[in-house]
């Protein structure tokens, strides 16, 4: 594709409709379309303005392309359209008319088949009525059918299939794959073959596994007592990607049997299976690279398999390569040896026991960097031209090791830890046994470019992953619906892994951002628990959210902080040696504790509160004396505030830890559990104040009746350090949440944060800036800038000192650092203190140097959005993105050019990213979100989304994380009754599986909740503020 220029690029004329202020639609006249029944208000349908134009003219229903495209122009620019004239409308008619007046009388034999053909018409009219819509799309209906259970399924060459359900049987297990594969990444395809070894668990004839897009050319079967091989007949039933191989013996319980399966595919050119793709090197020579990415269900895709976790087996890979291309796997290379046709087949060790999802391997050109560590050689791996910016990332990997290794006192099981940066990658990493994936983003650094904030999250993500070769790889859950035992407790030892030898970084402030935002997601009606049966592939990808990782984490974190740092290791150390290479469930892990424990208290219990029920509990505290009144009920923000919630038994075993301030701030800390709905904590003298939820170890929101919020808002004006940042910005987080619940006015959120004049950390101030700006972004979007500009102008004068004192260096500690990032772009963005001109002096200045002239790593964001706002400044910007080598900056450039106000520029980006010409698909949902956040582009966000739907999915499959990324990105600022509409009707005639999505029903209940905060909020702030 050409770079961009505004003269080239034609806007579909609904996204240029779409990319003003957010208003209702026009109703359609009902005066100039009569109809014989009047419509009741309820049935009156509103045409969104994004959907289309009614323009006539040319035909019944053409239209020009060069007078589509000058409406479209018109239209942006404000232009009246030209009024038509309908009449060649009838003169252009082809169909022959009858002279005014002449009719005529149907015979009785024509009048009887036409009364037939209207009996049958309606008929049929009544059938596709009455049947769900999902029955007439691509993936069927998925809800549960009385009667499928007696359907047998068909295979592809119209036999029986002998398997009726998603999950396989549990008949065979898989014990060793010997999987050999020839790939041509040029061509895009590959020649593979997989002896599978088995043996059955009971006795049957049939075998039955995975199968995805395999053209399956040869199977043979040979029992363990004959050296013979049997040739068999494959069934397949694509439907489930599963294949059905009929034995020509009864498999005998205990013996042991061989599988051959010889095959030919295509590599994929999504993000799943073994994909491949093309990139530019520093001199823009074109280059091949292919990679796999096989969770959830992916190994299917490149190799006939058992694709569940619990099917656990050993594997050698051998694969055939060009000479110059480098091949990686998950056990360090057994041999390599020439071809006869002059290539190169490279044999790795035979794998540890573990699960098909991470097997990897990995064809291109790569380089290394590799340091010894206790007899594991970590290595990292990129592309030759940047091999120069994996230092940081060895070094991390390198102290995480050493301390996970510690930690866990089991020694990491193989001889070698490859990490990888892939030019094009979906995932942020993958922790594939040995063979560690990830996007360059999160692993390379460098020195000139990469910020505080880069770094940061580059060590987060190896510490997320290196946790996962114990806690995944070694142990694994049985199935999908226990995801959280692995991103869950990656998630909380990434974070504190950090927090023991980073110290410095204050990862926390991260965590509780995650955290925040994750309750935002569990209080609706929409979410899930942590632990839920899932029997389709949507499920299973839908799983793959922050309520697995960061839910997850969070109740690993109560627990600790309830038990203690000492009895924690010592239960998830039992959890890890009892279930070393096994595959484990929620109770496991419970038992663990509960032995630890000597069964104190039924661990249990206690958890499956918070594992197997949606949501979190609000817990409420009065003040009496020396006696706190405690209550607990589900916080759940309700679409319908005037209908009571259909379940109130929730009930939460919540371990409460809480601080009180004396008369002299004798304060101290105490750890309680209340597992009913009320209950009484008594205190040893009465207290000024009181906070629950101690540094927000524990997964609930707390309200503080009668005068309790009062007396910590009196506390935070006169010594807010007596409370931990942590404490201060829960304080933040939960009055403004209580607020959107209706328990706590609005006004007294904002006099809550009246004490961030003398606030200087980062945690407190990120969660004022977050939830103020979540106001200010529903006022804008709905064209209140008066009231917006009010807003902003009052948190200014709160955070004026601080930003002041803000230099445009990279100096201080990480955290007074990434506050700087916040404070300026946060000031530059809404054009106060000067903050622009500075930004606008530094990006010419840059600009001027071609790009050479250093800048402060911790504000180059803020200073590309600046330089972005001009002609010349964006479109030097998209040739740095071009020709820059560091994906540190790439990112960074990148945020500025989507956070144009160009509409054209906008799209273009939308669109260049999806066609993956100039900027990867993989960017395309963080580009959609921050297109999606400001004005204009909320609205022009999601008509491309609408546009490319099945591309979008096909690219990056339904219920992927990507997907609910891009839902969310683009319709959480919606908030009029017209545009819930339009949501929900544009997902209605999607696949029922489409709708029912989690990420859907949660994007329709966060544009309600916006209507009904608008309604109730907008006159007060009016008054007020």
């Amino acid at each position: 594709m050409e770079p961009f220029t505004n003269d080239r690029l034609q806007l579909p004329r609904n996204m240029i409709e779409n990319s003003m202020f957010e208003e209702e639609p026009d109703v359609v006249d009902l005066a100039k379309e009569p109809c014989l029944h009047p419509l009741e208000p309820d049935e009156v349908e509103y045409e969104p303005r994004g959907s289309r134009l009614l323009v006539r003219g040319l035909g019944e229903h053409e239209m020009d392309e060069d007078e589509e495209d000058y409406e479209s122009s018109a239209k942006l620019l404000g232009m009246s359209f030209m009024n038509r004239s309908s009449g060649l409308r009838n003169s252009a008619t082809g169909y022959r008319q009858n002279p005014d007046g002449a009719c005529s009388v149907p015979s009785a034999r024509t009048m009887v088949v036409c009364a037939f053909v209207i009996v049958v018409a309606i008929s049929v009219i009544m059938v596709i009525y009455l049947l769900p819509r999902c029955t007439f799309t691509k993936e069927g209906c998925h809800r549960k059918n009385q009667s499928m259970g007696l359907i047998q399924p068909i295979a592809t060459n119209g036999k029986l299939f002998p398997w009726a359900q998603f999950r396989l049987p549990t008949a065979i297990m898989p014990l060793r794959y010997e999987l050999n594969l020839h790939p041509n990444i040029t061509s895009m395809t590959f020649k593979g073959s997989v002896v599978i070894s088995i043996q059955p668990l009971q006795a049957t004839w049939n075998i039955i596994l995975h199968s995805s897009g395999h053209n399956i050319s040869r199977v043979t079967f040979m029992s363990a007592v004959s050296s013979q091989e049997k040739q068999v007949e494959v069934l397949e039933y694509p439907l489930r990607d599963q294949i059905a191989i009929v034995a020509p013996e009864a498999l005998l319980e205990g013996h042991n049997y061989t599988l051959k399966i010889e095959y030919s595919a295509n590599i994929s050119s999504s993000y799943y299976g073994f994909y491949g793709f093309s990139y530019r090197d520093e001199n823009d020579e074109k280059k091949y690279f292919a990679a796999t990415q096989f969770e959830p269900m992916a190994a299917r895709s490149a190799f006939p398999c058992f694709d569940e976790p619990a099917f656990k087996a050993t594997f050698v890979i051998r694969i055939i390569r060009e000479e110059q291309y480098t091949a990686l796997s998950n056990m360090p290379k057994k041999s390599s040896v020439p071809t006869e046709d002059g290539l190169v087949q490279d044999e790795f060790f035979e794998s540890v026991k573990m699960s098909t999802y991470l097997v990897a391997f990995i064809v291109g050109e790569m380089k290394n960097l590799s340091q010894d560590v206790n007899g594991t050689l970590v290595s990292i791996y990129a592309v030759p031209e940047k091999i120069g910016q994996v230092q940081h990332a060895l070094d991390t990997a390198v102290k995480l090791l050493e301390f996970f290794e510690n930690y866990f006192e089991i020694e990491y099981p193989l001889k070698k830890l490859d990490l990888v940066a892939i030019p094009d990658f979906e995932a942020g990493a993958m922790e594939n046994w040995g063979l560690l994936t990830f996007r360059e983003e999160t692993l390379l650094c460098d020195n000139c470019t990469s910020s505080v904030a880069d770094r940061k999250v580059i060590s987060k993500v190896i510490a997320h992953e290196l946790s996962h070769q114990w806690f995944g790889n070694l142990v694994t859950m049985k199935w999908w619906n226990d995801l959280w035992l692995n991103e869950g407790f990656a998630t909380f030892m990434e974070y504190f892994a950090l927090e023991k030898i980073f110290k410095d970084l204050s990862s926390y402030e991260d965590f509780l951002d995650a955290q925040f935002k994750t309750m935002k997601k569990d209080s609706l009606n929409s979410s899930h628990p942590i632990s839920s049966s899932v029997q389709s592939s949507e499920q299973i990808e839908e799983m793959f959210d922050s309520l697995s990782y960061f839910k997850g984490a969070s109740l690993l974190l109560m627990l600790k902080t309830y038990f203690s740092e000492d009895i924690f290791q010592h239960a998830i150390l039992l959890y890890l040696h009892n279930h070393s290479y096994g595959s484990i469930q929620n109770d496991d892990l419970w038992d663990s504790f509960n032995e630890i424990t000597n069964k104190t208290l039924d661990v249990k219990k206690m958890m499956k509160t918070w594992t197997l029920q949606k949501g979190f509990p609000l817990v409420t505290v009065q003040r009496n004396g020396k006696e706190l009144l405690v209550q607990q009920e589900r916080f759940f923000l309700n679409i319908k505030p005037d209908v009571q919630p259909p379940d109130t038994s929730y009930l939460w075993h919540i371990p409460l830890s809480y601080f009180s301030g004396g008369r002299n701030y004798s304060n101290y800390q105490s750890v309680s559990l209340l597992d009913k709905k009320t209950g009484v904590i008594n205190l040893t003298e009465e207290a000024q104040w009181i906070k629950l939820n101690v540094h927000m170890s524990g997964y609930y929101i707390v309200h503080y009746a009668g005068d309790g919020w009062d007396t910590l808002i009196k506390q935070l004006k006169i010594n807010p350090t007596v409370l931990s940042d942590k404490d201060r910005a829960s304080l933040i987080n939960n009055i403004f949440e209580l607020a959107s619940l209706g328990k706590v006015p609005l006004q007294k959120a904002f006099d809550l944060i009246d004490y961030l004049r003398n606030e200087n950390c980062s945690a407190p101030i990120n969660e004022a800036l977050f939830q103020t700006g979540l106001i200010y972004n529903l006022l804008e979007k709905l064209g209140h800038m008066d009231l917006a500009s009010r807003l902003v102008t009052r948190i200014f004068k709160l955070l004026q000192n601080q930003i002041q004192q803000q230099t445009w260096t990279d100096e201080g500690t990480p955290s007074a650092r990434e506050l700087r990032s916040v404070l300026l772009e946060f000031a530059c963005t809404h054009n106060l203190d000067n903050c622009s001109t500075v930004a606008k002096k530094l990006f010419d200045d840059w600009k001027a140097s071609n790009g050479t002239q250093s800048l402060s790593t911790d504000v180059m964001t803020t200073v590309f959005k600046v330089g972005a706002k001009t002609e010349s400044g964006w479109s030097f910007l998209l040739s740095k993105y071009i020709s820059e080598g560091s994906e540190s900056e790439k990112n960074k450039i990148l945020e500025a050019l989507a956070s144009s106000e160009d509409v054209w520029k906008l799209y273009w980006l939308m669109k260049n990213s999806l066609s993956g010409d100039m900027i990867r698909t993989q960017k395309l949902s963080s580009i959609i979100r921050t297109v999606g956040q400001r004005l204009p582009g909320h609205l022009l966000a999601w008509d491309f989304v609408k546009e490319n739907w099945n591309k979008l999915v096909q690219k990056f499959h339904l219920g992927s994380y990507t997907i609910q990324s891009i839902v969310a990105g683009s319709t959480h600022l919606f908030s009029t009754e017209a545009h819930l509409s339009e949501v929900r009707s544009f997902f209605e005639n999607q696949s029922e599986a489409t709708f029912r999505l989690h990420c859907v029903q949660e994007a329709l209940e966060v544009i309600q909740l916006n209507i009904q905060w608008m309604e109730k909020n907008l006159q007060t702030m009016t008054k007020w503020l």
